[in-house]
C-alpha cells in the first residue's frame, strides 16, 4: 500500500481548510455513556477541540456547522448522504455513504462524491474492524490509504466513560471529511446493534 507524501494533491472534500500538507494527528473522543448524538468530541495532539458533533451536524470549534449527516431512511445498505453547512438540498450534496453490501461479516463502506453520480465505482472505501478501532479509508483502487483509525483505550477514559481513538490522516486529506466518516460508521454499526437487539427481544417476547 501506497501512502501519499507531503507533496500529495489536495483531497479537499469538505473544504481545502481541513487540509494540511503533513500528516496529521487526531483524538477523536466518543463518550461511552450517551445515546444520543453529540457524543464527539475531536481534539488535536495538545488536546485542542477542533470539531464536534452535535445532533446532525459536524461543528468547527466555534460551533459554526460545517456539514449536516443524514440517513436516508429504509436503506437496505445503510445509505447516508452529507450536505454542505446546514442545509438538505440536493444541489448542496457533497458526498454519500453506503455499506458495501447487504450482508457482511467486516466494516466496509463504500463512499461517492456527489459529482459520481452513476456510483459504478467508489471514490473512497472504509475496511476494517469497528470492533478493534482499526479501519483504513482508501482514495479509489485499495492502493492509497488516506487515513487509519487506532485505538487508544486508557483506564483513565474507561472510568470517565468515554472511548478515545486516534486517527492518522495523510497529506493532502481533508481531515473533516474523515471525522464525518468515522461518524457515519458510528452509527452505521450501533444502530444495526440496537436493531438486532430490539429484534432479539421481541422474538423472545415479555
Amino acid at each position: 500500500m501506497t501512502q501519499p507524501e507531503a507533496s500529495a494533491p489536495s483531497l479537499a472534500v469538505v473544504s481545502p481548510h481541513f487540509c494540511s500538507p503533513y500528516p496529521v494527528d487526531i483524538a477523536i473522543v466518543r463518550k461511552l455513556l450517551t445515546y444520543a448524538h453529540g457524543k464527539f468530541e475531536v481534539t488535536d495532539v495538545n488536546g485542542n477541540i477542533i470539531l464536534k458533533v452535535k445532533g446532525d451536524h459536524l461543528l468547527d470549534a466555534a460551533g459554526y456547522p460545517i456539514i449536516t449527516l443524514k440517513q436516508k431512511m429504509l436503506s437496505p445498505h445503510d445509505r447516508w448522504q452529507v450536505f454542505k453547512g446546514e442545509s438538505t438540498k440536493s444541489s448542496d450534496l457533497i458526498f454519500s455513504t453506503k455499506r458495501s453490501s447487504v450482508l457482511q461479516f467486516h466494516t466496509k463502506l463504500d463512499v461517492f462524491l456527489a459529482r459520481n453520480t452513476t456510483e459504478k465505482v467508489p471514490d473512497f472505501k472504509v475496511k476494517g474492524s469497528w470492533t478493534a478501532k482499526s479501519c483504513v479509508i482508501y482514495a479509489g483502487d485499495d492502493s492509497t490509504i488516506v487515513a487509519q483509525m487506532h485505538k487508544k483505550r486508557t483506564v483513565k477514559s474507561e472510568l470517565l466513560g468515554k472511548d478515545n481513538f486516534m486517527v492518522t490522516v495523510y497529506p493532502g486529506t481533508d481531515y473533516a471529511f474523515i471525522v464525518a466518516l468515522i461518524v457515519i460508521l458510528d452509527e452505521v454499526i450501533t444502530g444495526r446493534i440496537s436493531y438486532c437487539s430490539n429484534s432479539i427481544r421481541q422474538a423472545s417476547g415479555p
